[in-house]
């Protein structure tokens, strides 16, 4: 199967001790996440309707890397332009997430963003024209998160990395940082069928 932003393949992959098994593995684009942090620690969280769990999610701004080249954190400032209508002046790594690599490749890059300005709102069409978002002080998104009303696994990744950054606990990395884990699959298979991100 190819879609327009995932494709299904099945790999058949020799264990160990010889036998051989078949795999499928879901291929993914990639994804980027922003935990925008403004000066009061408050994170902007959007809501947004899934229609897989047939509701809405708390989620950080989020969304696909729209193409081959496309550099991570220019995905992640797009995406905090076109969902919360903020720009930042100040970004870091925070975490590298494999969201579930025991059948796909997904893998998502979350952002730390800081030093944060007002945009002129933008155009939002399909599940996005009913996006709703608010400022959420960071202690109540750990809270959130850690009684089941923060599900998505990468706000909840965000949300308690951001908490650790902020108590000075851990640092987070330049946004040079390598990332091995991103994936290549997809965009492979479209660059050989011609295709354009």
């Amino acid at each position: 199967y190819e879609g327009a932003i995932v494709a299904l393949r099945v790999d058949e992959v020799v264990m160990p001790g010889g036998n051989t098994a078949r795999r499928e593995v879901v291929e993914h684009r990639g994804a980027v996440a922003v935990v925008a942090l403004d000066e009061q620690d408050r994170v902007a969280l959007i809501e947004q309707y899934r229609h897989p769990l047939g509701r809405r999610l708390w989620e950080l701004p989020a969304g696909l890397l729209d193409s081959a080249g496309e550099e991570p954190v220019e995905a992640a400032a797009r995406e905090l332009a076109e969902e919360v209508d903020l720009a930042a002046g100040r970004w870091e790594v925070l975490l590298d997430l494999a969201l579930s690599p025991g059948f796909t490749d997904e893998a998502l890059r979350v952002y730390l963003a800081r030093g944060l300005r007002p945009l002129p709102s933008a155009p939002r069409v399909d599940e996005e024209a009913d996006l709703r978002w608010s400022w959420v002080p960071l202690d109540t998104a750990v809270a959130m998160s850690l009684a089941g009303e923060i599900v998505n696994a990468t706000a909840v990744a965000g949300v308690l990395a951001a908490a650790r950054v902020v108590d000075g606990s851990v640092p987070t990395r330049p946004v040079t940082a390598p990332w091995p884990d991103r994936p290549t699959a997809f965009d492979r298979r479209m660059a050989a069928r011609g295709e354009q991100g």
